[in-house]
C-alpha cells in the first residue's frame, strides 16, 4: 500500500464536492419537530405575514401628518375615536385629527399610518395630547412586511433552526418536506481495540474511544448511526462487517488501519465495496494531524477511512466528515461554525501541509484569543480542553503571535 494519492486539504474538499451527491430520500415533518432537519425543497409563503398592519408599541394610531411640529410646549390635539383590543378587527376608518388607542400587536385602523407611543401622549377625557411627532409608518409593521404571499421564505438545503421553525409556524404550514436522515455506518478495527465498557484491560488493549466520539458527532450533525462490532485484524472478519454496514447505510466510516502496516486490510476492503465506481479517490491528505485518511465513493456511497488516534480521527472527521454529511443532506454551505481569532503565541508549521491546532478561545476585543492546546495526537485530554481547531494553511510556514487565524468550532 502507498500514499501516491496524497491530496491537499483544498483538493480533498473539491473531490468531496465533485463526487458526493445529495440523497434523494425525503419525508414530511411538522414545524414543531423540524429543528435540526434540512429542507428538501423551497418553501414559499401562502399568505402575507403579518396578515394586517399592526402596532409595535402601546399607544395611539394616528395620521403622522397630524403630529408634525408637536412639542411638550405646543402639543398636537387629537380627538379619541375609540380603542382596538388585541385580536380585534379594526373596523373603523381614521379621519383627520383623530387617534385610536392600540396595544402592542393590535391591528391599526384604515387611514392610520403611524403610532404615537403612550409615554409621548396624554389622554384627558376624549382629547389626546401628543408631545412628540411621529414619522410615516413609525412604530408600525405593515401587512406583508415580514413575508409576502408567493415569496420564497426558505430554500432547499437550509438547516432549520428554532427561528426557521418559527417562521414556518407563522405561515400556518402543518408539514414541510425535509431530507431523510442519512444512515451512517461506523466500524472500528484493530486487535488492540476493545469495547469502551470493558473494565479490566489486558496489557496492550485500548478502549474504543473513536467508537463513541465519531458516532456522537454523526448524530449531532443530523444523521442516524449504525455502529458495528469492532473488527479484528483479520481480512475475512473486517470484510464481513464492512459488507454488512455497506448494505444498510448511506455512508461508511472506518477508524484505524488506514496507514501502512502488515495487517492493513482497510484499502483492500474499501476497494471491494459496491460497484467500484469511481472508487478510491484519496489515500492520504497533506494535513497534520491525520495524513493517513482514505476517501472512496462507490455505488454513490462515500466511504471515509480515519486515522486510529482519537484526536486525529476527530480532527479529520470535523474537517471532512462534516462536509460529506452536508453534501448528503444537500445543505447550503456556510461559515456559521468558524470564527476569526488572534493567536496567542508563535506556532511553526511546514509549508505544503495544512495544520490544525487544537485551541481554547479566550475573550478579547475585537477578537478572541486562540491559545494552542499542545499535545500528541493520541491524547484525549487535548480534545477535552479545546474549543476548536486553528487552521494554518499549507502556504504558510507558521503563524506569529497576534496574527489573525481561522478557527473551526468543535460543533
Amino acid at each position: 500500500m502507498d500514499f501516491f494519492r496524497v491530496k491537499s486539504t483544498e483538493e480533498m474538499s473539491e473531490i468531496i464536492d465533485a463526487h458526493v451527491q445529495r440523497l434523494t430520500y425525503a419525508e414530511s415533518v411538522s414545524p414543531d419537530h423540524a429543528a435540526g432537519r434540512v429542507l428538501y425543497e423551497d418553501v414559499h409563503a401562502t399568505e402575507d405575514v403579518p396578515g394586517f398592519s399592526r402596532s409595535t408599541v402601546d399607544g395611539y394610531a394616528v395620521k403622522a401628518m397630524d403630529t408634525h411640529g408637536a412639542t411638550e410646549a405646543m402639543p398636537a390635539f387629537l380627538s379619541l375615536a375609540g380603542s382596538i383590543e388585541m385580536g380585534q378587527e379594526a373596523a373603523m376608518v381614521l379621519d383627520m385629527d383623530q387617534a385610536v388607542y392600540v396595544p402592542t400587536g393590535a391591528m391599526i385602523p384604515e387611514g392610520a399610518d403611524a403610532v404615537v407611543m403612550i409615554e409621548d401622549a396624554d389622554l384627558s377625557g376624549d382629547l389626546v395630547q401628543v408631545f412628540k411627532p411621529v414619522r410615516h409608518q413609525e412604530n408600525v409593521i405593515l401587512k406583508g412586511e415580514d413575508t409576502q404571499a408567493g415569496s420564497a421564505v426558505l430554500t432547499a438545503g437550509t438547516e432549520i433552526r428554532p427561528q426557521e421553525a418559527g417562521a414556518l409556524a407563522a405561515l400556518g404550514l402543518s408539514s414541510i418536506t425535509v431530507c431523510k436522515k442519512p444512515v451512517v455506518g461506523y466500524l472500528s478495527s484493530g486487535d488492540e481495540i476493545v469495547p469502551y465498557a470493558k473494565q479490566e484491560l489486558k496489557m496492550g488493549e485500548i478502549r474504543d474511544v473513536n467508537g463513541v466520539t465519531i458516532p456522537s458527532l454523526i448524530r449531532s450533525w443530523g444523521c442516524d448511526v449504525v455502529v458495528s462490532p469492532i473488527a479484528a485484524d483479520d481480512r475475512q472478519d473486517f470484510q464481513e462487517k464492512a459488507n454488512r454496514l455497506f448494505e444498510q447505510c448511506d455512508m461508511i466510516i472506518m477508524s484505524g488501519g488506514s496507514s501502512v502496516g502488515e495487517k492493513d486490510y482497510t484499502t483492500e476492503v474499501i476497494e471491494s465495496l459496491g460497484n467500484g465506481t469511481p472508487g478510491l479517490l484519496v489515500h492520504g491528505v497533506s494535513v497534520k494531524p491525520g495524513k493517513p485518511t482514505i476517501l472512496s465513493v462507490t455505488s454513490a456511497k462515500p466511504v471515509l477511512g480515519l486515522p486510529g488516534h482519537p484526536a486525529s480521527a476527530m480532527v479529520i472527521f470535523h474537517m471532512f466528515g462534516k462536509q460529506i454529511i452536508h453534501r448528503l443532506l444537500g445543505m447550503n454551505r456556510g461559515n456559521r461554525h468558524t470564527t476569526v481569532a488572534r493567536v496567542s503565541q508563535n506556532i511553526p508549521s511546514s509549508p505544503g501541509r495544512t495544520d490544525y491546532i487544537r485551541v481554547t478561545l479566550k475573550s478579547g476585543t475585537p477578537y478572541s484569543e486562540a491559545e494552542p492546546v499542545l499535545g500528541k495526537s493520541g491524547l484525549i485530554s487535548t480534545l477535552i480542553k479545546s474549543d476548536g481547531l486553528m487552521e494554518i494553511p499549507s502556504r504558510k510556514e507558521g503563524v506569529q503571535k497576534g496574527d489573525l487565524v481561522k478557527v473551526h468550532y468543535f460543533i
